[in-house]
């Protein structure tokens, strides 16, 4: 008799599946724990991703019917028209320190997306590169900043062990006090400001809709060419706005115009996983939400979880004026560290940017690819 089957997590299998992290970061002190209102929609057809993709759940279940892992096959439709490589990807991967079942998880995703057509499978992407996605390979001695991902080390030896292999790392960057940055960052953001005839201002929430046009336009032109890039639809970007909303502090997230059109903007927030860690049940109500209110105060760091400029205003020092801007306000809402991430290993231009301000590299990560 097998050890372990690995079956479609279907029906109450899913609660299985949704739950099995508390098993895997048990005695983890750095793991925070993820809110189960924020997964529940890939897996029950609300999250607007599935109106051009699917996501496929799996758990590999032991002998007496304990669940010891878990994975999902991805396919992205918007990836597969715009990139027109035949791939498929995996996710929402969690596994006990096991080559076999790590393995049998693996393959069974793999032959999901190669059902449908595809000739290779990239991961972890939960479900794409716009949400929490790549392995954590360096950096596991302090908790994650929201939105990035965690793992216990053994995972990048589960992957390589069943034939993945690196295809592109991405690194994030901390500044412990964004108090004391280089004064020249300042004296490059107020030339850039006057020589590109720029405003920037932070959003307006009462006009939100309005915004949220000039961010969609801004972010689709901005990162269409990197890599693995996929731009969100409207309806995704509706609903991550509604989401970041409950958490985001308006001062912190920027647009730059210039010559009347938008230029650029940058997305910032607190970093909630700070109070967010102490809410070990998953869920905020009844009890989660008084510890997290607690906990409140132990916010000291935002994450810059997004900068984007168009092409024709670049090399203007608008990136520089989004910093200075950012971490100045961030400063007088009582902010004194700064995650800047996740950067493409090869963007040596924002890399170079970052390390001149005092950015020091703080955590790797990796997407794996197999073909099939």
């Amino acid at each position: 008799m097998a050890k372990f089957e690995v079956v479609p997590a279907e029906g109450k299998l899913l609660k299985k599946f949704l739950r099995l992290p508390w098993k895997i970061y048990a005695k983890d002190a750095n793991w925070v724990p993820p809110l189960l209102g924020t997964l529940k929609p890939f897996f029950t057809g609300v999250h607007p991703f599935l109106q051009h993709g699917e996501i496929l759940p799996y758990v590999a279940l032991n002998q007496r019917g304990v669940c010891v892992g878990r994975i999902a096959a991805v396919i992205n439709q918007n990836h597969t028209r715009i990139h027109n490589d035949r791939t498929g990807f995996f996710g929402f991967f969690e596994c006990v320190d096991d080559a076999e079942v790590a393995g049998a998880l693996l393959a069974q995703a793999a032959e999901a997306v190669r059902k449908r057509g595809c000739l290779s499978i990239i991961g972890p992407s939960s479900p794409t590169t716009n949400d929490e996605c790549a392995m954590l390979v360096d950096g596991f001695d302090s908790p994650p900043t929201f939105m990035m991902p965690y793992n216990p080390p053994y995972y990048s030896r589960l992957l390589e062990a069943s034939g993945f292999a690196k295809v592109k790392d991405i690194v994030s960057y901390i500044i412990y006090d964004t108090t004391q940055l280089p004064p020249k960052l300042f004296k490059v953001a107020e030339m850039a400001r006057k020589k590109a005839e720029l405003t920037i201002r932070p959003v307006k929430m009462s006009r939100l809709q309005e915004e949220l046009l000039k961010v969609k336009e801004i972010y689709n032109a901005a990162w269409e060419k990197n890599w693995g890039f996929v731009p969100m639809t409207e309806a995704e970007i509706d609903y991550m706005a509604k989401e970041l909303k409950k958490i985001l502090r308006p001062e912190l997230v920027l647009i730059a115009e210039g010559q009347s059109e938008p230029a650029g903007f940058s997305l910032t927030v607190p970093d909630i996983y700070q109070a967010l860690i102490y809410v070990r049940s998953g869920k905020l109500f009844p009890f989660g939400f008084l510890k997290f209110l607690l906990n409140q105060k132990k916010i000291r760091r935002v994450r810059v979880m997004a900068m984007g400029v168009k092409e024709r205003f670049r090399v203007r020092g608008i990136d520089a004026v989004f910093y200075a801007e950012t971490f100045q306000r961030g400063k007088e809402l009582g902010y004194k560290e700064g995650e800047l991430g996740w950067v493409l290993e090869d963007n040596l231009i924002m890399r170079q940017t970052i390390e001149s301000i005092g950015g020091r590299l703080f955590k790797t990560y990796r997407f794996y690819i197999k073909s099939l």
